[in-house]
Protein backbone atom coordinates (compact mmCIF):
# COMPACT_ATOMS: atom_id res chain seq x y z
CA UNK A 1 0.00 0.00 0.00
CA UNK A 2 1.61 3.21 -1.20
CA UNK A 3 1.24 6.61 0.38
CA UNK A 4 -1.75 8.23 -1.27
CA UNK A 5 -3.87 5.14 -1.66
CA UNK A 6 -4.07 1.45 -2.48
CA UNK A 7 -2.31 0.16 -5.59
CA UNK A 8 -2.80 -3.48 -6.63
CA UNK A 9 0.37 -5.24 -7.81
CA UNK A 10 0.90 -6.37 -11.40
CA UNK A 11 0.17 -9.96 -12.37
CA UNK A 12 2.72 -10.71 -15.10
CA UNK A 13 1.86 -14.28 -16.06
CA UNK A 14 -1.32 -14.23 -18.11
CA UNK A 15 -1.43 -17.42 -20.15
CA UNK A 16 -4.85 -18.88 -20.93
CA UNK A 17 -6.10 -22.44 -21.07
CA UNK A 18 -8.31 -23.25 -24.06
CA UNK A 19 -10.22 -26.36 -25.03
CA UNK A 20 -8.48 -26.57 -28.42
CA UNK A 21 -5.02 -25.60 -27.21
CA UNK A 22 -4.84 -22.55 -29.48
CA UNK A 23 -3.45 -20.54 -26.56
CA UNK A 24 -0.53 -22.93 -26.15
CA UNK A 25 -2.16 -24.52 -23.11
CA UNK A 26 -4.71 -27.20 -23.95
CA UNK A 27 -7.28 -28.24 -21.38
CA UNK A 28 -6.23 -31.74 -20.31
CA UNK A 29 -6.92 -33.79 -17.18
CA UNK A 30 -3.97 -34.08 -14.83
CA UNK A 31 -1.85 -31.43 -16.53
CA UNK A 32 -2.56 -28.39 -14.33
CA UNK A 33 -2.22 -27.63 -10.63
CA UNK A 34 -3.58 -24.76 -8.56
CA UNK A 35 -1.55 -23.24 -5.74
CA UNK A 36 -3.89 -21.22 -3.52
CA UNK A 37 -4.38 -19.86 -0.01
CA UNK A 38 -7.38 -20.16 2.27
CA UNK A 39 -6.76 -16.60 3.36
CA UNK A 40 -6.77 -15.00 -0.10
CA UNK A 41 -10.17 -14.17 -1.64
CA UNK A 42 -8.76 -13.96 -5.16
CA UNK A 43 -7.41 -17.51 -4.82
CA UNK A 44 -10.57 -18.73 -3.08
CA UNK A 45 -12.54 -18.00 -6.25
CA UNK A 46 -10.59 -20.61 -8.20
CA UNK A 47 -11.25 -23.30 -5.59
CA UNK A 48 -14.98 -22.56 -5.72
CA UNK A 49 -15.22 -22.71 -9.53
CA UNK A 50 -13.10 -25.89 -9.64
CA UNK A 51 -15.54 -27.52 -7.21
CA UNK A 52 -18.64 -26.13 -8.94
CA UNK A 53 -17.54 -27.59 -12.28
CA UNK A 54 -16.61 -30.93 -10.74
CA UNK A 55 -12.95 -30.69 -11.74
CA UNK A 56 -11.43 -32.13 -8.56
CA UNK A 57 -9.96 -35.09 -10.50
CA UNK A 58 -9.02 -32.94 -13.49
CA UNK A 59 -7.12 -29.99 -11.96
CA UNK A 60 -5.24 -30.71 -8.74
CA UNK A 61 -4.99 -28.20 -5.90
CA UNK A 62 -2.90 -27.50 -2.81
CA UNK A 63 -2.65 -24.75 -0.21
CA UNK A 64 0.19 -22.56 0.94
CA UNK A 65 0.35 -21.67 4.63
CA UNK A 66 -2.06 -19.02 5.90
CA UNK A 67 0.71 -16.78 7.17
CA UNK A 68 2.97 -14.87 4.79
CA UNK A 69 6.22 -13.48 6.18
CA UNK A 70 9.09 -11.61 4.57
CA UNK A 71 9.90 -14.65 2.45
CA UNK A 72 6.40 -14.72 1.00
CA UNK A 73 3.95 -17.59 0.75
CA UNK A 74 5.41 -20.85 2.05
CA UNK A 75 4.53 -24.52 2.36
CA UNK A 76 4.40 -25.50 6.02
CA UNK A 77 3.01 -28.24 8.21
CA UNK A 78 -0.46 -26.73 8.73
CA UNK A 79 -1.48 -26.86 5.05
CA UNK A 80 1.01 -29.49 3.94
CA UNK A 81 3.99 -29.77 1.63
CA UNK A 82 3.97 -28.90 -2.06
CA UNK A 83 2.79 -32.15 -3.69
CA UNK A 84 3.89 -31.26 -7.23
CA UNK A 85 7.37 -29.75 -7.13
CA UNK A 86 8.45 -30.02 -3.51
CA UNK A 87 8.91 -26.26 -3.32
CA UNK A 88 9.40 -24.75 0.12
CA UNK A 89 8.30 -21.30 -1.01
CA UNK A 90 5.90 -20.28 -3.76
CA UNK A 91 8.56 -17.88 -5.03
CA UNK A 92 10.34 -20.94 -6.41
CA UNK A 93 7.51 -21.43 -8.90
CA UNK A 94 7.98 -17.85 -10.10
CA UNK A 95 11.75 -18.24 -10.37
CA UNK A 96 11.35 -21.51 -12.29
CA UNK A 97 9.15 -19.62 -14.77
CA UNK A 98 11.27 -16.48 -14.97
CA UNK A 99 14.82 -16.83 -13.59
CA UNK A 100 15.72 -13.82 -11.46
CA UNK A 101 12.07 -12.85 -11.01
CA UNK A 102 11.80 -9.82 -8.71
CA UNK A 103 8.09 -9.02 -8.88
CA UNK A 104 5.19 -9.64 -6.53
CA UNK A 105 4.51 -13.27 -5.56
CA UNK A 106 0.78 -13.89 -5.32
CA UNK A 107 -1.85 -16.61 -5.25
CA UNK A 108 -3.59 -18.13 -7.09
CA UNK A 109 -0.97 -19.70 -9.32
CA UNK A 110 -1.99 -22.01 -12.14
CA UNK A 111 0.95 -24.34 -12.82
CA UNK A 112 1.59 -26.45 -15.91
CA UNK A 113 3.23 -29.78 -15.10
CA UNK A 114 4.10 -30.38 -18.77
CA UNK A 115 6.22 -27.27 -19.29
CA UNK A 116 7.23 -26.82 -15.65
CA UNK A 117 6.15 -23.21 -15.49
CA UNK A 118 3.36 -20.88 -14.38
CA UNK A 119 0.50 -20.52 -16.85
CA UNK A 120 -1.13 -17.64 -14.99
CA UNK A 121 -1.24 -15.72 -11.75
CA UNK A 122 -3.89 -13.37 -13.15
CA UNK A 123 -6.81 -14.28 -10.92
CA UNK A 124 -9.74 -13.10 -13.12
CA UNK A 125 -8.64 -15.28 -16.04
CA UNK A 126 -8.07 -18.42 -13.99
CA UNK A 127 -11.70 -18.83 -12.93
CA UNK A 128 -12.97 -18.00 -16.41
CA UNK A 129 -10.80 -20.75 -17.89
CA UNK A 130 -11.76 -23.28 -15.23
CA UNK A 131 -15.41 -22.51 -15.90
CA UNK A 132 -15.27 -22.73 -19.70
CA UNK A 133 -12.27 -24.66 -21.06
CA UNK A 134 -12.83 -28.03 -19.37
CA UNK A 135 -16.34 -28.81 -20.64
CA UNK A 136 -15.25 -32.28 -21.79
CA UNK A 137 -14.72 -33.29 -18.15
CA UNK A 138 -16.78 -30.78 -16.15
CA UNK A 139 -20.42 -30.74 -15.10
CA UNK A 140 -22.38 -29.57 -18.20
CA UNK A 141 -25.16 -28.17 -16.04
CA UNK A 142 -22.79 -25.70 -14.36
CA UNK A 143 -22.15 -22.67 -16.58
CA UNK A 144 -20.57 -19.87 -14.56
CA UNK A 145 -19.79 -17.81 -17.68
CA UNK A 146 -22.49 -18.62 -20.28
CA UNK A 147 -22.13 -16.93 -23.66
CA UNK A 148 -25.59 -15.42 -23.58
CA UNK A 149 -24.91 -13.63 -20.27
CA UNK A 150 -21.29 -12.62 -20.71
CA UNK A 151 -21.94 -8.96 -21.45
CA UNK A 152 -24.12 -8.61 -18.35
CA UNK A 153 -21.71 -10.66 -16.23
CA UNK A 154 -18.74 -8.55 -17.33
CA UNK A 155 -20.61 -5.34 -16.53
CA UNK A 156 -21.63 -6.49 -13.06
CA UNK A 157 -18.20 -8.00 -12.37
CA UNK A 158 -16.60 -4.62 -13.07
CA UNK A 159 -19.03 -2.94 -10.65
CA UNK A 160 -18.39 -5.54 -7.93
CA UNK A 161 -14.63 -5.31 -8.41
CA UNK A 162 -14.47 -1.52 -8.21
CA UNK A 163 -16.97 -1.00 -5.42
CA UNK A 164 -16.76 -4.12 -3.26
CA UNK A 165 -13.75 -6.39 -3.92
CA UNK A 166 -11.25 -3.57 -4.36
CA UNK A 167 -13.43 -1.03 -2.59
CA UNK A 168 -12.61 -2.51 0.80
CA UNK A 169 -8.87 -2.12 0.18
CA UNK A 170 -9.36 1.42 -1.03
CA UNK A 171 -11.08 2.33 2.23
CA UNK A 172 -8.09 0.90 4.09
CA UNK A 173 -5.73 2.85 1.83
CA UNK A 174 -7.45 6.21 2.28
CA UNK A 175 -4.94 8.90 3.25
CA UNK A 176 -7.27 11.78 4.19
CA UNK A 177 -10.45 12.01 6.24
CA UNK A 178 -12.43 13.11 3.17
CA UNK A 179 -11.09 10.24 1.08
CA UNK A 180 -11.93 7.74 3.83
CA UNK A 181 -15.49 9.06 4.13
CA UNK A 182 -16.06 9.00 0.36
CA UNK A 183 -14.58 5.54 -0.18
CA UNK A 184 -16.45 3.86 2.66
CA UNK A 185 -19.72 5.43 1.51
CA UNK A 186 -19.04 3.98 -1.93
CA UNK A 187 -18.71 0.46 -0.53
CA UNK A 188 -21.81 0.83 1.64
CA UNK A 189 -23.81 2.17 -1.33
CA UNK A 190 -22.73 -0.82 -3.42
CA UNK A 191 -23.79 -3.25 -0.70
CA UNK A 192 -27.18 -1.52 -0.52
CA UNK A 193 -27.55 -1.70 -4.31
CA UNK A 194 -26.69 -5.39 -4.39
CA UNK A 195 -28.99 -6.06 -1.43
CA UNK A 196 -31.85 -4.53 -3.40
CA UNK A 197 -30.91 -6.46 -6.55
CA UNK A 198 -31.16 -9.71 -4.60
CA UNK A 199 -34.62 -8.95 -3.23
CA UNK A 200 -36.38 -10.70 -6.11
CA UNK A 201 -33.84 -13.17 -7.52
CA UNK A 202 -31.92 -16.02 -5.94
CA UNK A 203 -28.56 -15.21 -7.53
CA UNK A 204 -27.16 -12.09 -9.14
CA UNK A 205 -28.21 -13.05 -12.67
CA UNK A 206 -31.24 -15.15 -11.88
CA UNK A 207 -31.57 -18.80 -10.97
CA UNK A 208 -28.02 -19.98 -11.79
CA UNK A 209 -24.68 -19.30 -10.13
CA UNK A 210 -22.31 -17.30 -12.29
CA UNK A 211 -18.87 -15.72 -12.08
CA UNK A 212 -20.50 -12.66 -10.52
CA UNK A 213 -21.75 -14.66 -7.54
CA UNK A 214 -18.35 -16.24 -6.95
CA UNK A 215 -16.58 -12.87 -7.12
CA UNK A 216 -18.98 -11.18 -4.72
CA UNK A 217 -19.25 -14.06 -2.26
CA UNK A 218 -15.57 -14.29 -1.35
CA UNK A 219 -15.66 -10.67 -0.13
CA UNK A 220 -18.96 -11.13 1.70
CA UNK A 221 -17.57 -14.19 3.48
CA UNK A 222 -14.68 -12.10 4.80
CA UNK A 223 -16.53 -8.86 5.43
CA UNK A 224 -17.33 -9.18 9.14
CA UNK A 225 -14.15 -11.01 10.13
CA UNK A 226 -11.57 -9.17 8.03
CA UNK A 227 -12.48 -6.30 5.74
CA UNK A 228 -14.81 -4.32 7.98
CA UNK A 229 -12.71 -4.48 11.17
CA UNK A 230 -9.52 -3.89 9.16
CA UNK A 231 -10.64 -0.96 6.99
CA UNK A 232 -13.39 0.39 9.32
CA UNK A 233 -16.03 0.54 6.59
CA UNK A 234 -19.47 0.39 8.16
CA UNK A 235 -21.28 0.28 11.48
CA UNK A 236 -23.49 -2.31 9.80
CA UNK A 237 -22.44 -5.92 9.57
CA UNK A 238 -23.20 -8.19 6.65
CA UNK A 239 -26.03 -9.54 8.79
CA UNK A 240 -27.67 -6.10 8.64
CA UNK A 241 -28.18 -6.37 4.87
CA UNK A 242 -31.07 -8.87 4.88
CA UNK A 243 -31.00 -10.05 1.26
CA UNK A 244 -27.20 -10.13 1.01
CA UNK A 245 -26.94 -12.06 4.25
CA UNK A 246 -29.54 -14.66 3.23
CA UNK A 247 -27.91 -14.91 -0.22
CA UNK A 248 -24.47 -15.40 1.32
CA UNK A 249 -25.79 -18.18 3.56
CA UNK A 250 -27.57 -19.78 0.60
CA UNK A 251 -24.29 -20.02 -1.30
CA UNK A 252 -22.43 -21.22 1.79
CA UNK A 253 -24.89 -24.10 2.09
CA UNK A 254 -23.62 -25.47 -1.24
CA UNK A 255 -20.58 -27.81 -1.16
CA UNK A 256 -18.50 -25.72 -3.58
CA UNK A 257 -18.61 -22.78 -1.19
CA UNK A 258 -18.77 -24.53 2.17
CA UNK A 259 -16.06 -27.11 1.54
CA UNK A 260 -13.56 -24.57 0.19
CA UNK A 261 -14.00 -22.11 3.07
CA UNK A 262 -12.01 -21.96 6.29
CA UNK A 263 -13.32 -19.08 8.39
CA UNK A 264 -10.43 -19.62 10.77
CA UNK A 265 -8.08 -18.28 8.09
CA UNK A 266 -9.95 -14.96 7.83
CA UNK A 267 -8.06 -13.29 10.65
CA UNK A 268 -8.24 -9.60 11.45
CA UNK A 269 -5.48 -7.86 9.47
CA UNK A 270 -4.78 -4.52 11.07
CA UNK A 271 -4.46 -1.75 11.86
CA UNK A 272 -0.70 -1.46 11.06
CA UNK A 273 -1.38 -0.58 7.40
CA UNK A 274 -3.84 2.24 8.06
CA UNK A 275 -2.73 5.83 7.46
CA UNK A 276 -2.52 7.69 10.77
CA UNK A 277 -3.55 10.90 9.00
CA UNK A 278 -7.10 9.55 8.87
CA UNK A 279 -8.48 10.36 12.30
CA UNK A 280 -12.20 9.75 11.84
CA UNK A 281 -12.27 5.99 11.31
CA UNK A 282 -15.17 4.31 13.02
CA UNK A 283 -14.64 1.48 15.51
CA UNK A 284 -15.48 -1.99 14.20
CA UNK A 285 -14.81 -5.32 15.87
CA UNK A 286 -14.47 -8.69 14.11
CA UNK A 287 -17.71 -10.66 14.14
CA UNK A 288 -18.42 -14.33 13.41
CA UNK A 289 -22.06 -14.83 12.44
CA UNK A 290 -24.02 -18.07 12.31
CA UNK A 291 -23.62 -19.15 8.70
CA UNK A 292 -25.90 -22.13 9.30
CA UNK A 293 -28.86 -19.92 10.19
CA UNK A 294 -31.83 -21.05 8.06
CA UNK A 295 -32.74 -19.20 4.88
CA UNK A 296 -35.30 -19.74 2.13
CA UNK A 297 -33.62 -18.28 -0.93
CA UNK A 298 -34.58 -21.27 -3.11
CA UNK A 299 -38.16 -19.98 -3.08
CA UNK A 300 -37.05 -17.09 -5.31
CA UNK A 301 -36.17 -19.44 -8.16
CA UNK A 302 -38.62 -19.16 -11.03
Amino acid sequence: MKKGGWNRPRYPFQGRITADGSSGYRAEPGRYHLYISHRCPWAHRSAIVRRLKGLEDVVSLSYVDDERDGRGWAFREKRGADPVNGFRFLREAYEATEPGYEGHVSVPVLWDRESGRIVSNNFPDITLDLGTAFEEWGDPDVRPYPVELREKIDELNAYIYDNVNEGTYRVAGAHTNDAYTEKRRRVISALETLDERLSDRRFLHGDSITESDVRLWVTLARFDLTYNPFAKISERRLTDFPNLWAYARDLHSLPAFRETTDFGAFSHLGPPFLDEAVTNRIEVEPYRADWDEPQDRASLAR
